[in-house]
């Protein structure tokens, strides 16, 4: 695995996507099964906080510490490493209905309001550096800001107070018992930042800082939790796609020894998978391969399993096969964005007439869907480029170094792409729209 200015995740499926300035790279994981499964389990929390499943993402900064965060009312945004260290579907539940009680009780519009509007792949990645700058309490300047606007940010961005702090939780505990999830986990989660504060600052982890821990603080939400206990039942199926996101996460980021150890014995569908990932990243590609069609032959239905067997297949130079993998994928799930940019890399490898044609199709969608992910809009500019479009291949390019916290870059290729568009055309209004974020 390579971490650069925009890295990749063995090329596909799971992509490790920069939305910050060189000097301070923010690094998110974008993979369509990890993000699907975290819906699953955030969906019933969301909808007891009163906010809509569909308007709120919850996506995955490459860190690992233990940290989660909002920027605005649209994402919340969960450090790999506190995925990873949490021991339960209701562990991660709770996260992400603490971080849904500062939405629903509308804190973020009385710290930067003015991110609340970052709609622009460059607004994005912008706001994105800044509150990462400021959950690591750091001082410098992110994605071109000057120190002192990011102090100001610090004090009002993440400045939790007491007040809210104790609200978010009371809410949290609310939202679980709405959505039948136990809501002891909530205090589970705090024990593991029991003695954070003891730490000096710099040794601390940043959820630590962001969000207030104390003594006092957890013994009153154990009160509240024993006044309010709830009847919640044992959920198999949270259970399923917590082991399925952490268990692909940890495939693709432990050493696959270490995995394939921990699967030995396991012929379940998320045992399975990670000994696929795990054969594929030491390079044995016949068996990741016949694991892939092992899991396929027992699930046929699921886009995700296909979406991987498609990855597995394009990362072993077999671009025909993966393919139709992706076919099959799309066929599944045509709306899923990150399914249909692996389909558009795959088409591109092929690298025919047609099959560049149709990857640019494909890629449009894809964009269209989500138009925040740097890989879709790095292999949309090369579709671009392979089908003579240089004036889109231009604006592709600049929204994806604007979305990167490239500035100068950005401002090359919007410079190319207003000169090489038609004047007054919206793919030439979108390349002013990075002009503006640039300036």
């Amino acid at each position: 695995m390579r971490l650069s200015v925009l890295s990749i995740f063995l090329s596909a499926a799971i992509t490790l996507v920069s939305v910050a300035a060189p000097a301070h790279a923010v690094n998110l994981i974008r993979d369509a099964d990890i993000e699907h499964s975290l819906d699953q389990l955030a969906a019933p929390i969301l909808r007891a906080a009163g906010l809509n499943p569909n308007n709120v993402r919850i996506l995955i900064v490459n860190d690992s510490t233990m940290n989660a965060f909002v920027i605005n009312e649209r994402a919340i945004f969960i450090h790999s490493g506190l995925l990873q260290r949490v021991n339960s579907a209701g562990q991660l539940q709770s996260i992400i209905a603490h971080e849904a009680a500062h939405i629903a009780n509308d804190h973020i519009s009385r710290r930067l309001t003015n991110l609340r509007g970052a709609n622009t792949a460059a607004g994005f990645g912008i706001a994105l550096a800044l509150a990462v700058a400021i959950a690591s309490d750091s001082g410098a300047a992110a994605g071109g800001i000057a120190a002192g606007a990011a102090g100001a940010a610090q004090r009002q961005f993440f400045a939790h107070t007491r007040a809210e702090e104790s609200a978010a939780d009371q809410s949290s505990v609310r939202f679980m018992l709405r959505a039948g999830v136990d809501p002891a986990s909530t205090a589970e989660v705090l024990e593991l930042f029991r003695g954070q504060e003891a730490l000096s600052v710099s040794r601390q982890a940043p959820y630590a800082r962001t969000h207030p821990l104390t003594s006092d603080r957890i013994r009153a939400l154990r009160g509240l939790i024993a006044a309010n206990p709830g009847n919640a039942a044992p959920n198999p199926n949270a259970d399923f796609w917590f082991a399925r996101a952490q268990g692909k996460l940890s495939a693709f980021t432990q050493n696959p020894s270490w995995t394939l150890r921990r699967v030995r014995n396991d012929d379940s569908p998320v045992g399975l998978m990670r000994a696929a990932v795990a054969y594929h990243r030491q390079a044995d590609a016949n068996r990741a391969i016949q694991t892939m069609q092992t899991l396929l032959a027992q699930y046929p239905n699921d886009a995700y399993w296909y979406e991987l067997f498609g990855q597995i297949l394009l990362e072993s130079r077999q671009a025909g096969p993966a393919v139709q993998a992706y076919q099959n994928a799309v066929a599944l799930n045509g709306d899923e964005p990150l399914i249909l940019a692996g389909y558009g890399r795959a088409l591109l490898a092929l690298d025919t007439a047609d099959s560049n044609a149709r990857a640019v199709t494909t890629l449009e969608r894809a964009r269209a869907l989500d138009g925040q992910s740097s890989a879709t809009l790095r292999d949309l500019g090369q579709a671009y480029a392979r089908t003579n479009q240089p004036g889109l291949a231009s604006l592709a390019t600049a929204e994806r170094y604007a979305l990167q916290g490239r500035m100068d870059d950005a401002l090359v290729h919007a410079t190319r792409g207003v000169d090489r568009l038609a004047r007054g055309s919206a793919p030439w209004q979108r390349a002013q729209d990075v002009l503006s974020a640039v300036q």
